[in-house]
C-alpha cells in the first residue's frame, strides 16, 4: 500500500503530478502557483486538492522527512558511540596489560633481591605498584583518586574532674581497705552543639 503522499490507487497521473508540484513548492505553496506552472485551472486543482486531501498529504510528507532525519541522526550517533566504545575498550585493555606487566616486573625484581639476600629498593617498587594499580583502576572504570570527607565533630564537655576521678579510683586507706563509696550523685549534663567553623 502506498504512503499517503505517494500516488493513490484512484489518483490519475495528472492529478498526482499536480500534487507533486504543489508539494515541491515548499511552505509558500499555493494552488494559484501550481495552476500557473502546469497551465491548469485553479478550480480543477481545488477539486483534486479536496478529493485527495493535499493538506493532510503535505503534513504526512513533512512528518515522514522529519522521521527519516531523526533516524539518520540516531544512526550516526550510534555509530559514533560504538566507535568510541571500541576505542575506550582498546585503551582499557592496554592499560590492564601494562599494569599486569608492571606487577610482574616488581615481583621478579623482588624475587631476585630475595635470592641474593639484598634489601630491595622499596621506594621504586612502591612507585611501580602505585602506577600499576592506577592503570587497573583506569581500565576497570574505578576512580583513581579518593577524596577525603572530614566528618569530625567538635564538642566540649564540662565535667567536675575531681568527682569523676574519685569515682573511678577510690581512695585506699592505710590498712588496705577502700574508703566507703559515697552515694551516687546525679550530675547534670548539658548537650553542647558543635559550632560551625566559619572561614
Amino acid at each position: 500500500m502506498p504512503l499517503i503522499f505517494e500516488q493513490q490507487p484512484r489518483e490519475s497521473a495528472r492529478a498526482y503530478a499536480a500534487f507533486k508540484t504543489y508539494l515541491d513548492l515548499g511552505p509558500q505553496r499555493s494552488l494559484a502557483e501550481v495552476a500557473q506552472k502546469l497551465h491548469k485551472s485553479v478550480t480543477m486543482l481545488g477539486r483534486w486538492s479536496a478529493k485527495f486531501d493535499w493538506s493532510a498529504r503535505v503534513q504526512a510528507h513533512t512528518a515522514h522527512l522529519a522521521e527519516l532525519e531523526r533516524v539518520a541522526i540516531q544512526g550516526v550517533a550510534m555509530e559514533k558511540a560504538v566507535e568510541w566504545h571500541q576505542t575506550h575498550e582498546a585503551i582499557r585493555r592496554e592499560a590492564w596489560q601494562e599494569a599486569e606487566k608492571t606487577i610482574a616486573m616488581v615481583r621478579k625484581a623482588r624475587e631476585e633481591w630475595e635470592k641474593k639476600g639484598r634489601i630491595p629498593g622499596w621506594e621504586g617498587m612502591a612507585r611501580m605498584l602505585e602506577l600499576a594499580f592506577k592503570l587497573k583502576q583506569i581500565a576497570s572504570g574505578m576512580p583513581t583518586e579518593i577524596k577525603e570527607v572530614n566528618t569530625n565533630l567538635h564538642a566540649t564537655i564540662d565535667v567536675d574532674w575531681e568527682i569523676a576521678i574519685r569515682k573511678a579510683y577510690p581512695v585506699v586507706l592505710p590498712d588496705g581497705h577502700q574508703q566507703a563509696k559515697p552515694a551516687p550523685t546525679i550530675v547534670d549534663a548539658e548537650e553542647v552543639k558543635p559550632t560551625e567553623n566559619k572561614v
